[in-house]
């Protein structure tokens, strides 16, 4: 199941040279052409999914044990400090391109590089009415 037009489609299928570090039947890992910091690379599945909500769950868990090794290989051969996992769906969430991909970056001290996000300060009842709305 590809997409015509989407160029992680491309280069998962090999159609679009990459810098690939890992490849089996179902997913391709390329390092990132404008890496956050050395190492950074992109989990791609072979088929296409626009993101999270589409994704299937064997596809799901498959990949969350590909960035789980490709972590460990990270840490230990490129000796980074720790590492942040990063998947963006929609483009409020600044997915930019519109195929699941899951980001590994690898975190070096002083690499310059600040993910995250300002933390809010809810309050209990703000906390309770989200958790009700949530489970239904």
């Amino acid at each position: 199941m590809k997409k015509v037009g989407c160029i992680f489609c491309r280069i998962a299928k090999g159609d679009i040279p990459s810098k690939t570090i890992y490849e089996d039947d179902e997913f391709r890992v390329i390092l990132d052409l404008s890496p956050a910091t050395k190492g950074h690379a992109l989990i791609l599945p072979k088929n296409h999914y626009e993101n999270i909500y589409e994704l299937d769950e064997e596809s799901a868990a498959k990949i969350f044990v590909l960035a789980k090794d490709l972590s460990m290989k990270m840490k230990g051969k490129l000796k980074c400090e720790g590492l942040n996992i990063v998947q963006n769906n929609g483009e409020i969430a600044g997915q930019t391109v519109f195929h699941f991909h899951m980001h590994i970056i690898p975190r070096y001290k002083d690499d310059g590089q600040h993910i995250g996000w300002k933390q809010g300060k809810p309050t209990e009842d703000e906390l309770e009415d989200v958790r009700k709305t949530i489970i239904g």
